[in-house]
């Protein structure tokens, strides 16, 4: 019928235009009869020779000519092949022995509906964080997330819900009291740059912070350890009491100017902390060191002070580059050109370091472990470009549990080995390093290759995509985004805090 319709309508025009130059018409009556021809052209295009153009026409189309024609079983099919492959997660590919994910574009960002964050934000801060508690209890259960990797995670449901609610809910209180460098003044280069790096990305926030104490759902002590140590610490005196003493006068000065601090007795307040002696300096002030949360590098809990389920053990960077805290990220070589099964190479410091020299250094041909980086050795290979060579990183603790090299090896995709007993892993409260890392007893390190050997290739593989899928929730950003490092840790201390707090009326 459209085949048809088009020639003569084309026909019909012309000739009419042809009769009224002939015969001479009138231009205004030539302009009525245009009207009126264009007026049934729209008609006719509208009958018949329009086409569905959204995709519920397509599909209402389909049903009707189904119903009256009846559609071959194969185009159905083919329709359906097509609607699963819509729906369908990225696929995966399996290249050079490695598995990489072919990525899809960011999802719509999600975030509670408007009524709940209308209902939340009536609510006093001790109010909301009962209901959102309350609200992570129930949330849904899901399998798969584009913009998450649910084989890291050791509940994905239970962080994707209590993320969300974060971002909706949570409003942080900046002390700004204390005198610069050791409050406000962040350090950014070194082993101890994530106590640094959190409190420029925590004071520069619009989003989280409020500028009302009454508003808010936590409260910041903005100091550094680092900077700290730097103002007070005489060096070899081994006297770590004139850091304490400042630190417990601080905190008596905040509780007596405001009453925010004995409102709670501090729980609801947190510091961070990357310098191993973070734990030590808190000991002087009785509240401080139990209620307050404490996020720490060294997250020992051999010592009485670190409290698992409270505190939050902090990942330790080591950043090079405040400019470009990212630079060399990623580029590990592909698997069957790795030659070095495990690799080591540091100060002999603490304890296991030097029973991981005893047993490995120079014994065999597999284990590259060293004290320091031979020169020679370096010339040939420097120490990233071995880490990005070896399949297992080992990462013993030095004079505490805590070590960058953790995190280093995430960051040159090398599979982490974690030597440390008694220690506390960064962020486990929702990461699950099982899937990412190797963890072994220290009784275990004259065994290291045996059960290095003994993990199948699979599961090494696995392991080894992991590392990679975790790498973006262990970056630093000058601007942070979703997920990053700064909103994981800051999601840490609020998922503790929400562990913490008891709803009275269940008493």
């Amino acid at each position: 019928m459209k085949k048809m319709l088009q020639p003569i309508t084309f026909f019909l025009i012309k000739e009419l235009f042809l009769f009224c130059v002939r015969l001479r018409i009138n231009w205004r009556k030539l302009l009525f009869v245009g009207a009126i021809m264009t007026v049934a052209g729209v008609v006719l295009h509208t009958l018949f020779l329009s086409q569905p153009n959204s995709s519920i026409e397509l599909f209402q189309s389909a049903s009707v000519a189904e119903k009256r024609t009846g559609v071959s079983r194969m185009k159905k099919r083919k329709i359906d092949d097509e609607l699963k492959v819509i729906a369908s997660p990225p696929p995966r590919r399996k290249i050079d022995d490695e598995v990489k994910v072919i990525a899809s574009p960011p999802p719509p960002r999600r975030t509670p509906s408007p009524y709940l964050q209308r209902h939340i934000w009536k609510l006093s801060p001790g109010e909301a964080l009962l209901f959102v508690k309350k609200e992570i209890q129930l949330a849904p259960i899901i399998t798969e997330d584009p913009e998450l990797y649910a084989p890291i995670f050791r509940n994905i449901s239970i962080f994707k819900r209590s993320y969300e609610l974060m971002e909706t809910t949570l409003k942080v209180y900046i002390y700004h009291d204390g005198k610069k460098p050791v409050f406000h003044q962040p350090h950014l280069r070194g082993i101890y740059a994530s106590e640094g790096w959190f409190m420029k990305l925590m004071e520069e926030s619009r989003h989280f912070v409020t500028k009302d104490p009454e508003k808010a759902h936590l409260f910041y002590l903005p100091y550094s350890v680092r900077q700290l140590e730097k103002a007070f610490y005489v060096r070899e005196s081994h006297n770590l009491r004139p850091l304490e003493i400042y630190l417990r006068d601080y905190v008596d000065i905040i509780a007596a100017k405001y009453p925010f601090w004995n409102r709670t007795h501090g729980s609801d307040h947190f510091l961070v902390a990357c310098h191993d002696w973070g734990p030590y300096t808190t000991v002087s002030h009785e509240e401080l060191k139990k209620n307050a949360i404490k996020a720490l590098c060294n997250a020992d809990i051999s010592e009485g002070i670190f409290v698992a389920g409270k505190d939050v053990s902090l990942p330790e960077t080591s950043i090079r580059n405040p400019k470009q805290p990212l630079k060399n990220i990623g580029g590990g070589i592909k698997v069957s050109q790795r030659p070095i099964l495990a690799f080591f190479a540091g100060n002999m410091h603490g304890r296991i370091r030097p029973t991981l020299l005893k047993y490995w250094h120079d014994k065999d041909e597999d284990m590259k472990i060293y004290n320091r980086l031979p020169i020679r050795v370096s010339r040939k290979m420097s120490y990233v470009q071995h880490m990005k060579s070896s399949k297992y990183c080992i990462c013993p603790m030095g004079y505490e549990v805590n070590s960058p090299r953790i995190i280093e090896s995430i960051y040159y995709e090398c599979v982490p080995v974690i030597i440390a007993d008694n220690f506390v892993l960064p962020l486990s409260e929702v990461l699950d390093w099982t899937a990412f890392s190797v963890v072994l007893p220290e009784k275990d390190i004259p065994k290291l290759k045996e059960i290095l050997l003994a993990i199948p290739r699979k599961r090494y593989l696995t392991m080894l995509f992991n590392a990679k899928m975790v790498q973006k929730h262990f970056f630093w950003h000058s601007r942070p985004i979703k997920y990053d490092l700064f909103h994981m840790i800051l999601h840490s201390i609020w998922f503790n805090r929400l562990n913490q707090i008891q709803d009275p009326h269940s008493q």
